[in-house]
């Protein structure tokens, strides 16, 4: 008897527990609609865009709205204009060169300028330079200690180059779809990770860096990697740092989210704020297949 009786009284909390939940509908401010760019700019051949939308509230998952009908130009410190069109009115414009010309072009610093719905906005970046890599490698490996499945593991080899600090993006793709879960924003300094200031000025990337470019079930025999490195400045370093602390931001020890860093400012002060990136980056690429020719013995 006392058995059900303590059974009892267990059902009888959970069902007051449950008549005490109150659903809280929060109604939260939207803030003012600000322009947000996306633009990243390259030294690599073909057309170049940046891209403009408007901001939403921060629980809208509908696609962002496009920012048409603006004037978007890029300058350089030679005195050179590039003027970026929306030819389908989507907020994607576009710069188209003529010939083999290229936008990019190693240390030359760039302004962006954007007059859109009566304010002016303006960022300025500047092209650093970027190392070679020199060789795609790939090692085969279990997808863990107790798995029985394996794959082959990817490691890429590319040297800092020596003097002041470089700061570089990596990307990578695999049978020509990019790579881009949050986990996979890779920075580094000097081909180390920030802060090693002289460590690895000059010297090979370390091997966490060189084997980042990994999916999280290894590659397959015959898939195609494709590793860029990418030139960056300190602060874009930054900015990536950011979004990906912000992105990748959750559990039971999340953090409140915070604006992330901009370089688009209004030419007003007291004008509507903007959001995202202006960037430019000198690109260096290599592409390989997982074939016998680029498989190595494991040594560890």
């Amino acid at each position: 008897m006392q058995r059900y009786f303590v059974l009892f009284l267990f059902l009888a909390g959970v069902i007051a527990l449950n008549g005490c939940t109150t659903v809280i509908d929060a109604k939260l401010d939207t803030g003012p609609t600000q322009l947000s760019v996306d633009g990243t700019l390259t030294d690599l051949p073909g057309q170049q865009t940046i891209r403009l939308t408007q901001t939403a509230a921060y629980f809208d998952n509908s696609q962002p709205t496009p920012a048409t009908s603006a004037t978007v130009t890029v300058s350089d410190n030679t005195g050179k204009t590039y003027s970026f069109i929306d030819p389908d009115n989507d907020g994607y414009y576009v710069w188209q060169p003529s010939a083999k010309d290229t936008l990019g072009r190693v240390g030359r610093s760039y302004q962006l300028t954007i007059a859109y719905q009566g304010e002016t906005y303006r960022a300025s970046t500047k092209m650093n330079r970027v190392p070679p890599i020199d060789s795609i490698i790939f090692t085969k490996r279990k997808l863990s200690p107790f798995s029985k499945t394996e794959g082959y593991r990817a490691e890429f080899y590319a040297t800092d180059i020596a003097g002041a600090a470089d700061y570089y993006r990596i990307r990578f793709s695999r049978n020509g779809e990019l790579q881009n879960k949050p986990g996979n924003i890779i920075t580094s300094q000097d081909g180390g990770f920030r802060g090693a200031t002289n460590v690895t000025d000059g010297l090979v990337f370390i091997a966490p860096i060189r084997r980042s470019v990994n999916p999280d079930s290894l590659y397959n025999l015959n898939d195609v990697v494709k590793v860029e490195v990418q030139s960056i400045t300190l602060a874009d370093f930054d900015f990536w740092q950011s979004l990906r602390t912000q992105i990748t931001n959750g559990g039971l020890f999340a953090t409140p989210s915070v604006n992330l860093p901009t370089n688009i400012i209004n030419t007003n002060a007291a004008g509507r704020k903007a959001t995202g990136f202006f960037i430019t980056s000198a690109v260096r690429t290599k592409t390989v297949s997982v074939t016998d020719a680029n498989i190595r013995v494991r040594e560890d």
